[in-house]
């Protein structure tokens, strides 16, 4: 999607210095940290939500999930614990219409989140 700001960032237009970069998913710090280590795993293929993952996106999920452990503990917030969020829609504060899953750790996170 030729708008889509992920689309340009994971696609090399936007620069950025990836965390971890293969050919289905990229991991960058977020440009307004929440948390002192706040990242985001981005699958390269347009995806609009979590709602949106079709029968051949499901094979992105288990490499996601691989990243964040690999990035949670390289990143040295494993041991204390992290948050993983995923906004989906406007009611759940999904700002960029692109599949995209925060990782938060780093401090003492408060429930409920807000």
């Amino acid at each position: 999607m030729a708008e889509c700001v992920f689309c340009k960032i994971a696609g090399g237009e936007i620069p950025t210095e990836f965390l971890y970069q293969d050919e289905h998913l990229v991991a960058f710090k977020d440009i307004n940290p929440q948390a002192p280590v706040h990242f985001l795993v981005v699958p390269k293929k347009h995806i609009p939500n979590l709602l949106a993952i079709n029968d051949d996106d499901v094979k992105l999920l288990p490499a996601i999930q691989k990243i964040i452990v690999q990035l949670t503990g390289e990143l040295g917030i494993a041991e204390g614990g992290f948050r993983v969020v995923v906004n989906t829609g406007n009611h759940g504060g999904q700002t960029v219409p692109h599949l995209h899953f925060h990782v938060l750790g780093g401090r003492l996170l408060d429930w409920p989140p807000g």
